[in-house]
């Protein structure tokens, strides 16, 4: 028997690799222009460290997340965000007395969750995310967002927009809670499984469920702003100030609530307006103000992150027919007729790949016009040939694989022709 794939996981083959390689580079090249610093944390992690820190109430510390005890009797968990285990390196490392604040990480890499496998959503599944820890400000959270944003724009989705609201303080929610209380309690029979166990224990979650969305009771239900103090209002406003300031398109969604439980004040997730699109959201984040003191962190610190799927970021290129600038090509294919010629192809081959170079030869001693194939199907740009006669002379011939035009080229000078020929690539 044939031995599959865990369900809810996929193989990435090079043809697609390629794709995530460019867009884990692009990734990295606009961290940097933010001035983000990658961080790499385990991929498991304490089981209380998600119970903590997500919320023992959420889906996912409820239903999805993938734990088990290992050799020492520890309960582990597959991380299934990236969020706790920052902010815990961000503790357990004292990264809160480094003198610049806040420190402004990246990350990317897997995640896991055991979720109902469909288009886009994987139970092994890749984020990108940024956190930015340590002081609080509009400005960060506008800065967040218009990276978020950005990013999307940055790979030619111009079809999104961003989905805002206010959370507000912890008290400013637990007066809130206590109002969706007393909205959905005399009708929450009428609503999904749940919603009804969330009712007394996350009740904002009943807000985004997707089950019972369309209840007039959702529509209808009071919103937060309305429940902000004076400060959280002036901070909300605040970054929306700064959301314009930026350029940066949104709507203020009274529902949005996000799915874990750390988030204070700012939430937003970015949504593409895509009828071809099943899952909407391509990103979502917000501020955490007390999740760093809920791990046994410093108090005073603070943070706000986002999160988004590598998948969905490609479900949505595709939607959008947007072509990824790939280069799939090789700088040279080296094309060697005889033994002693086959011999010489090798050491150029490995001289070449150490001067910097994409290079390939043929294993297998064929023919030149089954290696010109050959180095067709490798997509190189120029082709070296060596036969009897280009060893006696010193010599190599190169062959432009598009132009077809050939020269013959010093042995001793073709790291500098190649350079010459490829430096506008290289």
């Amino acid at each position: 028997m044939v031995i599959s794939m865990p369900r809810g996981t996929q193989d990435i083959l090079p043809e697609e690799s390629i794709k995530w390689q460019y867009i884990e580079g692009k990734l990295r090249e606009i961290s940097k222009n933010f001035c983000y610093e990658e961080i790499r944390t385990p991929m498991f992690e304490s089981t209380e460290l998600f119970s903590r820190g997500v919320g023992d109430t959420t889906d996912i510390v409820q239903k999805e997340m993938y734990t088990f005890q290992d050799k020492g009797n520890r309960s582990l968990t597959l991380r299934p965000e990236g969020t706790a285990g920052t902010v815990r390196s961000y503790i357990e490392n004292k990264l809160f007395a480094k003198t610049i604040q806040p420190q402004k990480l990246y990350y990317v890499g897997p995640m896991f969750r055991y979720e109902r496998k469909q288009k886009g959503r994987y139970r092994q599944f890749v984020q990108y995310g940024v956190e930015v820890i340590g002081e609080e400000s509009p400005k960060i959270d506008a800065e967040v967002i218009s990276l978020a944003y950005n990013i999307y724009r940055m790979f030619g989705i111009e079809n999104i927009k961003v989905s805002i609201n206010s959370l507000g303080n912890p008290e400013e929610r637990q007066a809130y809670n206590e109002a969706l209380v007393k909205h959905f309690e005399p009708r929450i029979n009428e609503f999904c499984e749940d919603c009804n166990n969330r009712l007394y224990k996350n009740p904002m979650r009943i807000l985004d469920c997707k089950v019972d969305a369309g209840h007039e009771l959702i529509k209808s239900a009071p919103k937060l702003l309305d429940y902000l103090g004076e400060e959280s209002k002036q901070y909300f406003a605040e970054v929306l100030t700064h959301l314009d300031a930026l350029g940066v398109k949104y709507e203020i969604d009274h529902n949005l609530v996000r799915g874990l439980d750390y988030y204070t004040h700012t939430a937003f997730e970015i949504m593409i307006d895509n009828p071809e699109v099943e899952l909407k959201t391509l990103c979502g984040g917000g501020r955490y103000n007390g999740l760093i003191k809920l791990l046994d962190g410093p108090e005073d610190k603070k943070g706000i992150g986002f999160a988004l799927s590598i998948e969905r970021l490609l479900l949505a290129l595709e939607s959008e027919n947007i072509e990824l600038p790939i280069d799939d090509t090789i700088d040279v294919f080296v094309v060697a007729m005889g033994e002693e010629a086959s011999n010489a192809g090798v050491k150029l081959t490995n001289d070449l790949r150490l001067a910097g170079y994409s290079v390939q030869n043929d294993y297998f001693d064929k023919k030149m016009k089954a290696q010109m194939k050959i180095a067709d199907r490798y997509n190189a740009k120029y082709s070296i040939i060596i036969g009897q006669s280009e060893l006696e002379n010193g010599t190599f011939v190169v062959k432009d694989m598009k132009s077809f035009e050939q020269e013959t080229i010093n042995l001793d000078n073709i790291v500098d022709y190649l350079q010459e020929k490829l430096r506008g690539e290289k």
